[in-house]
Parts: C-alpha cells; structure tokens; sequence
C-alpha cells in the first residue's frame, strides 16, 4: 500500500504526515473536503499507539465538554465506516460493575449530567441477562455508546480503503526530514504542497520539537495483555470496574468522585501508584485483550514490571467470574500525555501540529481530524 512514483510528480493540497489513527483521522477529514492528500508514514505500518491499544471507541467517562463531544461525533463516524473499510465491530456497549457504595455514588452523579444520557443502572435481572460473567457487585452502570475493532488489523484496513476509495497517496517507510512550504522534504525526496498537517504521536523531537514542546507532554508507557480463558464464552460489551471510575476523566472530575478515589488510594494502593485500571474486550477468536497501567516519564519506558501484570491480571478476576486463564500476548503502549487532552498548534502558515495527549486517540481521532484540517486551512489565509 505504498505508492511507487517519484515523490516529486505530484502536487498535493494536503500532506499529512503520520500515519496512526490522527493522521489517518485527518486524511479523511481533507477527502472530505474534497482536498488531494498525501500520507507520510515512517515505518511500513505505523506500530505505535494507534495499534498497540484495545481498539475501544470510548464515549462515557471522556472528559465532559468539548472532548466528550469529540468522542460522540467519532463514535458516530467509526460506525459509518467501519462496514465499508471491512473492519468488524467485535462488540458495543460498556459495563461497568460497580463494586463499592462510593462507586454507586459517582455512577449515579454521572447519569444526572448531559453525558449520562442514554446511560442506566443495570437491575439485577438485566445483570444476569447480560452480563452473566461478572462477580456480584452493587450494581452496573451501562453504556450503549461505546465500540470495539481490533485495532492491529483496523489500522492497515481503514488506510487501504482511504487509498482506493478516497485516492490518498501513501508513502510508507518515508520519513519526512523538513517542511518548508510548498516543499515537504523526505527520505525518499520532495513532495509539493499547499497545506501540512503533522501528527507526531508519541515522536515529540523529530519534527516542529519547540511547538510540542508547549503542550509539556510526557511519554506514557502501559503494560497490556493478551489472555485466553480456559472456559469459552462471550463478552457481551467492554467492561470496567471501579478503578475506571476513579481514573476516566468525565467520573473522575465530578464531586462525587473524591470519596471513591480516597477509599481506593486506601484499599488498592498498588493499583492507583501503578496507574493501574480495568478494561476488558474481546476479540473474534474469543480471547481478552486486559489493561492497562500508566507510567509516566520523559521517554518511552523499554522493560515490562510482571508485578503490574499481575495487579491487571488479578482485577480482572475480581470483576469476571470465567475461571482461569492463559496470558498468550503481552506488550507495552506508549502515548503523550500533557496538560490537555489534545494539544494542536500552528508554527508556520500552511502548517499544523496536532497530538492527542491522553490517550484517547482512537475514540476522539475523527473529530479531533476535522480540527486540524479546519485549522490549517485557516493558517494559511
């Protein structure tokens, strides 16, 4: 999926460089607009966060206001073209079992908010209905926004399907070395354009250091797992469990919220030091995908801790009720992480800078995509 012409035979509106979700987000934002578009991935395929993550298209819990409203409108486009790219969607929905009374109290101050629409407490019956497999807890919060893809194959599919039905240009295993409008400098010789769009991910030295270094962003590292359970069965919706509530931004920030993160700093020191909180989702051939912690520092962080794994092993079979289980994969994420959620910059006209710095790339990079067009189309008038 790589064009094989000289980098120099055509011109293009829009060069995006990166091709992780943010890029590929904004590639189909300039499409759109009936702009021409040229990618620039460095690696084959990009490996980085985009396809290291759960492939979760969060909506409750994101941070209320404008970010929570980028994950509605992305949530909406994910399920528009994900049936046209060939990507699957592995499942809906998201329960969240609540464990303690402090967690029903910020479950029942989040469903009195605008985000909470749509959103109920689970009765028992419904619990056993649907989510036969989690321990007895207080109560469930359900959420019907959310959405699964299997990110690893998600990534490549919905760049194959922007190059033939869209006619972006790829140019993979092509680093872009300077940008000087209307030239774009690479490894493998010049582009010509009107308009450039970086998205870095987690590379914050390569290109444009100085703007990024205004959104003051640290690499997050994170241990994931893979694990097949011994006994099949199928997971209904994602799940989570009270360590979420105290995590996700749109609980987390709410009055409410102070007593359960309190109790849990208490009662679950090792968890809130490692970062650690529950996400569960399943893939087609049954096995769970399980994290995550999140350790902060100035670089990406190489050695995996087992002790975090086993804190992530271990809530999660506190929350499910399926027996034991056989790790088959583990790895780590990276992201940035920075003062804002999204962090997005013009250093020069005709060029933008746009990040996701928490982590939420996949469910807010659709909408966060048209903001970046929008803003570059800007910078240059």
């Amino acid at each position: 999926m790589q064009s094989t012409g000289k980098l120099s035979e055509k011109k293009y509106d829009v060069v995006v460089v990166g091709g992780g979700i943010i890029g590929l987000a904004s590639a189909y934002a300039a499409v759109k607009k009936g702009l021409s578009v040229a990618l620039v991935e460095r690696e084959a395929q990009n490996k980085d966060a985009s396809v290291r993550n759960f492939g979760f298209i969060t909506v409750s819990g994101q941070k209320r206001g404008a970010h929570w409203q980028r994950a509605r409108y992305t949530r909406d486009v994910w399920a528009d073209i994900a049936p046209k790219a060939g990507i699957d969607i592995e499942h809906s929905g998201l329960h969240m079992l609540i464990q303690r009374p402090e967690a029903m109290d910020v479950a029942e101050a989040f469903l009195k908010t605008p985000m909470g629409a749509d959103c109920q407490l689970l009765s028992q019956a419904e619990i056993a209905k649907q989510a036969p497999y989690l321990h007895q807890g207080l109560g469930v919060l359900y959420s019907p926004h959310e959405l699964r893809v299997e990110s690893k194959t998600a990534i490549g599919k919905l760049a194959t399907w922007l190059q033939h039905a869209h006619g972006v240009d790829f140019y993979n295993q092509t680093s872009v070395q300077l940008v000087t409008l209307p030239k774009v400098y690479t490894s493998r010789g010049t582009l010509t354009a009107e308009h450039c769009v970086v998205c870095p991910g987690a590379d914050l030295y390569s290109l444009y250091p100085e703007t990024l270094a205004q959104a003051q962003a640290k690499l997050c590292t994170l241990n994931m797992l893979r694990v097949m359970p011994k006994q099949a069965f199928t997971l209904n919706a994602a799940v989570m469990s009270d360590l979420s509530f105290a995590r996700y931004d749109g609980f987390a920030q709410l009055p409410e919220a102070k007593g359960l993160i309190s109790l849990l700093d208490k009662v679950q020191a090792a968890e809130r030091q490692a970062g650690v909180h529950l996400i569960v989702v399943q893939s087609a051939d049954g096995s769970l995908i399980i994290g995550d912690s999140h350790d902060y520092s100035d670089r990406e962080l190489p050695f995996r801790d087992v002790r975090i794994d086993e804190l992530i092993i271990n809530e999660c079979q506190r929350v499910l009720n399926i027996g034991d289980m056989d790790v088959v994969q583990h790895w780590l994420g990276v992201y940035p992480s920075g003062d804002d959620v999204v962090f997005k910059a013009a250093p020069e006209k005709g060029v933008v800078v746009g990040s996701v710095t928490g982590g939420t790339g996949a469910s807010t990079g659709f909408a966060f995509g048209e903001e970046l067009i929008d803003l570059v189309l800007e910078s240059k008038q």
